[in-house]
């Protein structure tokens, strides 16, 4: 029986029970396996991975791990470029896109009003996730780790919080979206791009108080639903404000 020692940092802990989280402990193995399949068996997903260390040097995802190695494994850096040591994920996306499983349906329509194109559909099977995030290159954020070790996903997250607005807060830290925000400019029911519509045009579509008190319409250029500052406009602006400058208690790493 063969054995390595094994140590992740910082959130990847959170894929690991709770006596091998911040410490490093022995994984013994009999068969032949890269690094990656040890690692995701272990419980951490691929994308979660930015840097792996086998005996203080860097590897890649295919190295055969070998009797007496001993493993360093490193989230994805937020401040630090380890380019010039090895990049194991493909380059950040620059242009933030995503696809959500069926689990997530209320923190799509977070994204999407505040301005970012987010695919999600109830009915979605897991290979069509994994499917569209490689093909359409976007993010999959996802509760379920086994999806995200599809070796077809490339850019996929998993999102520790379990209440929507946490979980907001949570992607817009960890992708540092906070100032690609544009509220308004999507349609929180299907994804479609919004456009300003002329009160004339759209007229036989409003309920009669709407047009004797609403001058400013916008419509989706998919789903055709109008959208108008009625009496919940000020509620999202302030929902908006809110979850753009929470504070850093309102998420919990302990």
């Amino acid at each position: 029986m063969s054995q390595a020692s094994f140590r992740f940092y910082a959130e990847l802990n959170d894929f690991l029970p709770s006596e091998r989280r911040q410490v490093c402990f022995a994984h013994a193995f009999e068969n032949r396996a890269s690094v990656k399949d040890m690692i995701e068996a272990l419980g951490a997903p691929h994308t979660e991975i930015e840097l792996i260390l086998a005996n203080g040097q860097p590897v890649d995802f295919s190295y055969i791990v070998q009797d007496g190695d001993h493993i360093s494994v490193y989230p994805v850096f937020e401040s630090i470029d380890p380019t010039p040591v090895v990049r194991l994920r493909p380059a950040p996306l620059r242009d933030p896109r995503f696809v959500l499983d069926a689990h997530l349906g209320k923190l799509a329509g977070y994204l999407r009003l505040l301005g970012f194109d987010t695919l999600y559909r109830n009915d979605y099977d897991d290979a069509q996730l994994a499917r569209i995030s490689s093909d359409e290159r976007r993010i999959l954020l996802t509760r379920d780790r086994g999806l995200l070790k599809r070796s077809t996903v490339t850019h996929g997250y998993y999102v520790r919080e379990a209440d929507p607005q946490r979980q907001i807060i949570e992607v817009l830290r960890r992708f540092d979206m906070h100032r690609l925000i544009a509220p308004f400019m999507r349609c929180i029911r299907c994804n479609g791009v919004l456009h300003r519509a002329d009160k004339e045009a759209i007229g036989d579509r409003l309920p009669p108080h709407t047009r004797d008190y609403y001058d400013e319409f916008h419509v989706c250029d998919q789903c055709g639903k109008v959208y108008w500052k009625g009496a919940h406009y000020q509620h999202l602006v302030d929902f908006i404000t809110r979850i753009a400058n929470a504070p850093d208690a309102l998420i919990d790493r302990s």
